[in-house]
């Protein structure tokens, strides 16, 4: 059974983290003070990595393997191995920072804009309309209001949010976030953290809410997203710059202002999600960006991995109490359908046809974690009853579930119920927003740039101005380099750039290589650092099947080896440069002086005239 290289790069992570916590648990078992976190951790990992191993054997979403170990090591229903989930929910809590700050740097400000109406107006209204829906909906289950009690209203506005986390995760996995339907549920999922703030900024006087709390509140994040994007503007752009070659000093220096913004949000009292949303979108536009989020990933991977096993350890014993059980199963249902209700009408309406509009409600069909805080921030304040808590926890691990799936499948989920939709009477509508995620991309991906590479794009863009009169490849060229200073001279030319180490399989993911139809590695493995054009050739055949691959080799053994791997075309510089030197030395045998005075001389012009990037 085959695996794909990010499935194995994740399992291999978790063993060597496995490996780590094992060993660190096995020195000190007793179980006391820091000892007892290590333990703790060292558990969560383990049974992680063996649920995600079965998990990935039966090709199941690794999301669910997580919540499934934190289910088999908690006191509630599995093996108690884990007594107190406090031991690794604040490690964990790195986990959704880090994730959201991966969040914010996946954001194209530009293309959020370009979303425009369906954007604002799905997230402004999507909230509002799925409480008033649930108002109804869970009167008719008896709930009512009054007598101090808000059971009906928290039921109704935890079931208005979704997970940011698992929505995220997955549809990052997917490589969706930057489609059209998944900007739309990007921005959706951002003005819900704007309505959970208004919702906590509510909760402790939720009889008489106190409204200059609540435009404090605001006006605290307008300060922090604008003292963020000035120094984004005025001060980061230098800093990066000047560490732009050491791609070490790029991940450190990112992740310190990723944690100076979260700070900074703590002492505003403000969410520290919130600050790690606006430190990724602060730096968003650096060329850096696509190198930071491949170099996170793997981070980030071990945190959010605690993240789902500390929510799996809160899962309560549904035996416990079956009838709350069989309440969340019908709360559960009525989320889904919820979502269809009040996001598929307003963005149908604002012409996005039926793919984008219900792409986006299925991303968005479940319970968010943040609901699980306000519900127990309910409960201690006596807001609810401990019963409702229970409910809501259950309908975030149905959901969680189902969500899963419905996300792993949307493409055909949508596809059926588009042709119901149109069984009766609504017709698919074009749009121009749509035909922005079938755009079709760049043809040829230039790994790496060096001076053989400088020399490619000369001949190329000479070339191509002679056949096209005056028209360059630009449009159909993409560059993926680490080197800043490359990166101005090749968009003066008009030559899309991408900032990025090619060594790293993540930034190759993200850089929007899919569709190419030539891939062009011109460096040697000698240069080449963390990887080598085999690795690259395998990445290839994974992330951009359809392309042909011309890769470089220094020997003619590893030349056969790069043909054996699958490339369609390997260069070996030496052996090239040996046959041009043989009409050199062939001129010189054979007394023709004068041919080889003119070939020197159109070398000298041509070396004179010759404008390349790296000469």
């Amino acid at each position: 059974m085959s695996t794909s290289p990010a499935i194995r790069r994740i399992i291999q992570s978790l063993i060597v983290i496995t490996v780590v916590s094992a060993v660190a648990w096995a020195a000190d078992p007793g179980g006391d003070g820091h000892s007892s976190v290590v333990r703790s951790v060292g558990i969560a990992m383990l049974a992680a990595t063996v649920l995600a191993y079965f998990g990935n054997l039966i090709k199941q979403p690794l999301l669910l393997a997580y919540l499934a170990a934190g289910v088999v090591i908690g006191p509630s229903i599995g093996l108690g191995l884990i007594k107190n989930v406090h031991d690794i929910e604040t490690i964990s809590h790195f986990g959704l920072i880090l994730l959201l700050f991966l969040i914010g740097l996946e954001i194209d400000v530009k293309k959020l804009r370009e979303s425009g109406k369906s954007l604002i107006i799905g997230g402004i209204t999507q909230f509002p309309l799925t409480v008033a829906i649930g108002i109804g909906f869970f009167m008719l289950l008896g709930y009512t209001l009054g007598g101090g009690k808000y059971d009906l209203i928290y039921l109704a506005a935890c079931c208005g949010l979704s997970s940011t986390a698992i929505v995220v995760k997955l549809l990052y996995g997917k490589f969706e976030l930057d489609t059209l339907a998944g900007r739309i549920t990007l921005g959706i999922l951002v003005f819900q953290d704007i309505w959970a703030i208004l919702l906590l900024g509510i909760q402790p006087n939720l009889a008489n809410p106190d409204v200059a709390q609540i435009l404090l509140s605001f006006g605290k994040g307008f300060l922090l997203v604008a003292v963020s994007m000035l120094i984004s503007k005025f001060v980061l752009p230098r800093v990066f710059k000047s560490v732009a070659k050491v791609p070490e000093l790029v991940l450190v220096s990112s992740l310190g202002w990723c944690f100076l913004v979260c700070g900074g949000a703590a002492y505003l009292n403000l969410s520290l999600e919130m600050g790690a949303l606006i430190a990724g979108v602060a730096i968003s536009t650096f060329p850096y960006n696509l190198d930071v989020i491949a170099k996170v990933v793997n981070i980030r991977d071990f945190f959010v991995t605690l993240f789902f096993v500390s929510l799996g350890v809160q899962i309560p014993n549904p035996l416990a109490n079956t009838s709350i059980l069989a309440v969340a199963a019908i709360v559960s249902i009525f989320l889904v359908a919820a979502r269809f209700a009040a996001i598929f009408p307003a963005l149908y309406a604002l012409n996005n046809g039926l793919r984008v509009s219900l792409l986006t409600p299925i991303n968005l069909s479940q319970i968010s974690e943040f609901s699980l805080v306000i519900a127990s921030l309910g409960v201690a304040a006596g807001h609810i009853a401990r019963d409702t808590l229970s409910i809501i926890i259950f309908v975030f691990v149905i959901t969680s579930v189902s969500s899963t799936y419905m996300i792993k499948y949307s493409d055909a989920i949508q596809k059926t119920l588009a042709r119901a939709l149109r069984a009766i009477g609504l017709r698919e509508i074009q749009s121009a927003a749509q035909d922005d995620d079938s755009a079709p991309g760049k043809e040829i991906a230039l790994l790496g740039f060096h001076r053989t590479a400088s020399s490619l794009l000369h001949e190329i863009m000479d070339a191509n101005s002679a056949a096209t009169g005056g028209h360059t490849l630009a449009d159909k060229l993409v560059v993926v380099d680490f080197n800043p200073e490359i990166h101005e001279s090749l968009q003066s030319l008009g030559i899309k750039v991408v900032y990025g180490d090619i060594g790293h399989l993540d930034t190759l993911h993200h850089a929007g290589i899919h569709d190419v139809r030539i891939v062009i590695s011109t460096i040697p493995d000698t240069m080449l650092v963390g990887t080598d054009n085999l690795t690259i050739i395998r990445a290839m055949r994974d992330i951009c099947p359809h392309a042909k691959i011309i890769v470089t080799a220094e020997s003619t053994e590893r030349a056969l080896k790069m043909y054996a791997e699958g490339a369609d075309y390997v260069f070996l510089p030496r052996i090239l440069s040996a046959q041009r030197l043989m009409t050199v030395i062939g001129a010189l045998l054979g007394d023709r002086p004068g041919e080889l005075e003119s070939v020197a001389a159109k070398e000298i012009e041509g070396l004179t005239e010759r404008q390349e990037i790296i000469r």
